[in-house]
């Protein structure tokens, strides 16, 4: 098959490397010519464009586009975009936005008769060696005829043991891509399965930092009435390898998983991760979890937990922190203790 790309960044660059891999065809196109240039060169794209009209020009029709740009450009993107198109085409949403936008913009193109689907795509930059966890929405009948794409795209069975139980010939789930729904059910899928990411990920850094003050009775601590004193530091004498911990939890643990992989390799290159401030951002798959959690009434309190621990990290917090500073000492004279 032969598909237009828009979107040469390291995902989308990958991900066309898998494509070329299985055979398929990639013209990409990026808003930098030098960029187009030199994935050509190295053989991450079968061609370039110079422009969204050359891009559509060496398409045959009906024609397959795939955006790999942020979830902020998709709506300037597709309106430069549709008025190349033609009736039967598809465009895929490959990045991460919005689901109530999918539902819109599905409608929009469905007035002219163009097909469109959004597809969660869970990787990152291993995903060219590791496969990419495909979560996508849209009409069937479009689906069916980009499998062989997103096949390629998936990292196959062999990723992962066969749940017992499960015969016959794998599914397309099984495979590493599922057809979720309608327009907007793979985003919210994927949005979804940030929002666990959210929550796998705070609860790794929490348990670690309980381990790195482990050793807190070790510490000599100033004595003042503002803190309170650990009652029993004989208890808290430990100095834990942290690197060692998250190798050993790799192994046979009911909590391994990649991002302990990923924590393990961090902390072996750097054991006091001195490289890092901890500024964690969101992109925004975290809130939408959220509000999607109050409109249907679901608990997610530590999804919701995880995303407000990321704006603290990024000093959201420090003016809610001085007003209670301010009532401490308004009501009882307690002075700030200085770090």
């Amino acid at each position: 098959m032969r598909i237009g790309l828009v979107g040469l960044g390291r995902m989308g660059a990958n991900m066309s490397r898998r494509w070329i891999r299985a055979g398929h065809s990639v013209v990409g196109y990026a808003r930098h010519a030098d960029t187009v240039a030199g994935l050509v060169a190295d053989g991450a794209i079968s061609a370039g464009a110079t422009s969204l009209a050359d891009l559509v020009a060496q398409l045959e029709t009906p024609r397959i586009l795939w955006l790999m740009v942020p979830a902020a450009s998709v709506d300037s993107t597709l309106a430069d975009l549709v008025p190349l198109l033609a009736s039967d085409d598809v465009v895929v949403d490959g990045g991460n936005s919005y689901y109530v936008d999918d539902i819109r913009r599905s409608a929009s193109l469905a007035k002219a008769g163009i097909h469109y689907l959004d597809c969660g795509t869970s990787g990152g930059v291993a995903g060219l060696q590791r496969g990419y966890c495909l979560m996508i929405g849209g009409s069937a009948e479009a689906v069916q005829r980009l499998d062989p794409l997103f096949r390629a795209l998936a990292p196959g069975v062999d990723a992962a043991s066969r749940t017992p139980g499960r015969t016959g010939e794998p599914t397309s789930a099984e495979n590493g891509y599922l057809h979720c729904g309608p327009s907007g059910a793979g985003h919210f899928v994927k949005m979804i399965h940030n929002g666990v990411e959210y929550g796998l990920m705070a609860a790794y850094a929490e348990g670690l930092n309980i381990l790195q003050h482990a050793d807190a009775g070790r510490q000599t601590l100033e004595v003042s009435a503002e803190v309170t004193p650990l009652r029993d530091p004989e208890l808290y004498q430990y100095q834990f390898d942290i690197a060692a911990v998250t190798e050993v939890w790799r192994r046979g643990s009911v909590i391994a998983s990649w991002l302990l992989d990923l924590a393990a390799q961090a902390f072996l290159n750097d054991a006091s991760l001195s490289g890092f401030e901890g500024r964690v951002s969101d992109s925004g798959e975290g809130r939408w979890t959220s509000i999607a959690a109050i409109d249907v009434g679901a608990p997610a309190p530590v999804l919701t937990t995880a995303l407000y621990e990321r704006f603290t990290s990024r000093g959201e917090s420090d003016f809610a922190d001085r007003v209670l500073s301010a009532m401490r000492l308004g009501f009882g004279g307690h002075e700030e203790q200085k770090g």
